[in-house]
């Protein structure tokens, strides 16, 4: 638990089934206590980072549709209208704890590519010099599946490995990893650290999110696997309380930790 107590630099995952209700409309709430946190630390010394999914759900709820277009235009549209309403929220609520907040939308060529990847990682160092959190999304208004990573989960392993972060918490809308399914299984156990992720962990992983999000414990696990593969320890925790992130930096078990080897 040393290197999350002691992490400077912390990459910070919040999905969109964390950030909304079933209606598809934003839980303030949650919103509200995962800025005033991240805040804190950030005023504490830290350099925080934030990936957040969201764009398309936010959207499909102000434009009251009723479900997520299937087709890549309608969610190109959707996230048009999202993404505007995810950072006017975020820059309002940083802001009134006077944090400044920048925002970078990113696409897997922008790592891929040698000089649009050093671009970004100058552009990083920046922000952190400037004192601005970094918010992070995957460009969904322009988004193919040839040039997308397709889950934030995987896209805050790589943008962790990128900025050289220390530690990687993945907010989810579960606990953490569990050795059975705990939505059909009441005796289901919470798995507090996992040194390896091999086949047995992969194959707890069951099926993919919900109707909101992409992504599912499967991914969580793959964004793990990239983490730890650059030494940097990974927590996948519940996000519906936010502020347990304290604990978590205060040297208590929280959720799961995945160990570098």
């Amino acid at each position: 638990m040393k290197e999350i107590m002691n992490a400077k630099r912390l990459v910070v995952k919040v999905g969109t089934s964390t950030l909304t209700y079933d209606t598809g409309k934003i839980n303030i709430r949650r919103m509200v206590k995962l800025c005033s946190v991240l805040a804190d630390l950030h005023n504490s010394g830290r350099e925080v980072v934030l990936v957040t999914s969201g764009a398309i759900g936010v959207g499909v709820g102000k434009l009251g549709l009723k479900e997520r277009p299937k087709d890549i235009p309608g969610r190109q549209a959707a996230a048009t209208v999202g993404q505007c309403e995810l950072m006017f929220m975020y820059d309002k609520y940083f802001g009134e704890h006077g944090v400044k907040t920048g925002q970078l939308l990113i696409t897997k060529s922008d790592i891929e590519n040698e000089q649009r990847r050093t671009n970004l990682e100058n552009t990083f160092e920046k922000l952190f010099e400037y004192g601005a959190v970094p918010i992070i999304n995957e460009n969904d208004s322009v988004a193919t599946e040839e040039i997308v990573y397709g889950d934030n989960d995987s896209l805050s392993a790589i943008v962790a490995r990128l900025i050289h972060a220390d530690a990687l918490i993945i907010l989810s809308d579960i606990d953490g990893l569990f050795d059975d399914n705990p939505n059909e299984n009441p005796d289901a156990r919470l798995i507090p650290v996992v040194s390896e992720i091999n086949d047995e962990i992969k194959a707890l992983c069951g099926e993919a999110g919900t109707s909101r999000g992409t992504g599912g414990m499967i991914t969580k696990i793959h964004a793990a696997e990239i983490a730890v593969g650059a030494k940097i320890p990974t927590v996948i925790m519940n996000g519906e309380a936010p502020q347990d992130i304290y604990k978590l930096i205060d040297g208590h078990s929280v959720g799961t930790i995945f160990l570098c080897e």
